[in-house]
């Protein structure tokens, strides 16, 4: 893996384990040698794992709308901020930029870029593996939901095996890196 795309708050929610798993991650994501793809703000769970990042000395790409540069949110401290027109335009970017896809506790944000991310590969248009980074039980009743889903059969076994969950950072990361080396056939 070389480039981690990270969808996270740009909230800090309430519990400070958020904030301390996102700072986690972004040291596990240094200490691998990978590069961080996010949504380019300074504030939240997002600010969080991008300053873990570039303290730790990685590279950290942020892509963010004009519309939210403009509100002032944006993270101008990073490798990179890349500035798009639209949040399509910011989804599609982040995914071509990056090599795996991890979730932290976030809002609707943060679900709308996952389940974009989880469609495109469950219709085939990538290979790119996809996590929950489940502090504190965060994602528990989200996963249930999709258990159920499951259950009732809209979405299929396979689709909803798409998405691993783990509570540990490392952890995360290296089933994530096993997967990638993954050809079709495995």
């Amino acid at each position: 893996m070389t480039r981690i795309c990270v969808f996270a708050g740009s909230s800090a929610g309430v519990l400070d384990d958020y904030a301390e798993a996102a700072s986690r991650l972004g040291l596990a994501l240094v200490s691998r040698g990978c590069s961080l793809v996010y949504g380019g703000a300074k504030i939240g769970v997002m600010g969080v794992v991008a300053d873990a990042v570039m303290a730790g000395g990685g590279e950290v790409i942020g892509v963010m709308p004009t519309f939210l540069v403009d509100r002032e949110v944006a993270h101008h401290g990073l490798t990179e901020l890349r500035v798009v027109e639209s949040m399509h335009e910011r989804k599609a970017v982040m995914s071509e930029l990056s090599d795996g896809v991890v979730a932290l506790p976030g809002g609707l944000g943060t679900l709308d870029e996952l389940f974009e991310a989880l469609t495109w590969a469950q219709l085939g248009l990538h290979r790119k593996p996809c996590g929950l980074l489940n502090t504190a039980g965060y994602f528990d009743r989200l996963l249930g939901f999709l258990d159920h889903a499951t259950d009732q059969q809209f979405v299929p076994a396979g689709h909803r095996a798409m998405l691993v969950c783990e509570d540990d950072a490392d952890t995360l990361l290296d089933y994530l890196g096993r997967q990638m080396g993954q050809t079709p056939e495995q």
